[in-house]
This record gives structure tokens, sequence and C-alpha cells, in this order.
């Protein structure tokens, strides 16, 4: 039997609408670079700039939020039990506590408000902290634990589209 091609074979297939899934060091690490960005144009911004700013900064909150609760929820708990890294996974949990109380600040403030911009500053700066501890201690050593690096990137993606900044 032959086959002869059809016009409606020709039409290209939609894109998928849903991103391949990550392994969870590769998406936990994309969210440092984007939150990253997103610091760096908030200190792009001029001194008047106070809806980007605010603005900005609560896509910040947001980012760092629904991160955060994935790492402490999902991430963190399986690092700890495959590698016995508990100073690391400790310090980890203070410094999520750390940016979660400059978070609730942040968003309860206006821009215009002193330490505004303070705040976010220290913020990013307790950020970038954290993320080198990540990426150069904790991440190698969830890679050398053998773990299902794939099944937690799912479970992380997941919640992550489950959390929702408080309300301001």
């Amino acid at each position: 039997m032959r086959t002869t091609s059809r016009p409606q074979d020709k039409i290209p297939k939609p894109l998928p609408t849903e991103t391949e899934p990550q392994d969870a060091i590769t998406l936990l690490t994309e969210d440092h670079e984007h939150v990253k960005s997103l610091f760096e144009q908030y200190e792009e911004l001029g001194d008047r700039a106070h809806v980007s700013k605010q603005k900005l900064a609560l896509q910040i909150c947001t980012e760092l939020t629904k991160h955060a609760t994935a790492e402490e929820e999902i991430f963190y708990p399986a690092v700890r039990a495959a590698t016995k890294a508990e100073d690391l996974m400790d310090e980890a949990l203070v410094e999520h506590a750390s940016a979660k109380d400059l978070i609730a600040q942040i968003i309860s403030m206006e821009a215009t408000d002193d330490l505004y911009d303070a705040k976010v500053k220290v913020l990013s700066d307790l950020i970038e902290h954290h993320v080198q501890e990540e990426e150069g201690e904790m991440f190698p050593k969830a890679r050398n634990a053998k773990l299902d690096l794939d099944a937690l990137g799912a479970e992380i993606a997941a919640r992550k589209e489950q959390v929702e900044l408080p309300p301001h």
C-alpha cells in the first residue's frame, strides 16, 4: 500500500506549552540566575522610579518566596537525609528565615519609605551569599548523594506553582 503525503501532514505541530522537566539543581540554579537579574534591574532604576522599584521588589519577593518554600519542603529534607550535612542545612534554613523577615518588611512598605532601598539591597546581599553556599557546597553534595534529581525537580516545579505571596 502506497502512502501519499497529505497537506495536513505538513502542518507543524504546536509547541508544547509546558517546559521539559528539569532536575532539581538545574531548576534551582535557574531561579538563582533569574532573581539575580531582577536585583540587577532594581539596582539600575533611578531614585525616583518608585512605582517600578515597588513592582520589581514585589516580583523579587514572590520569586524568593516560591523558591524558598519549595527548597524547605522538598529539596532540603531530601539533601539532609541523603548527606547528613546538618550544619550546612541548618545554616540554609537560618538564611531563609532572615530572607523571609526582610521579604515581609519589604512587602509591607512603600518604595518611598525610609530604608526601602536599603532593605532590598540587604536582601540582595543575603541571597547572593546564600546562593554561593548552595551552588558551591550543597548542590555538589546533592549530586554526589545520587538523589533522584529529576523527581525532586518535578516536585519543586509543582510546589512553586502553588505558592503565593502573603497579602500586603
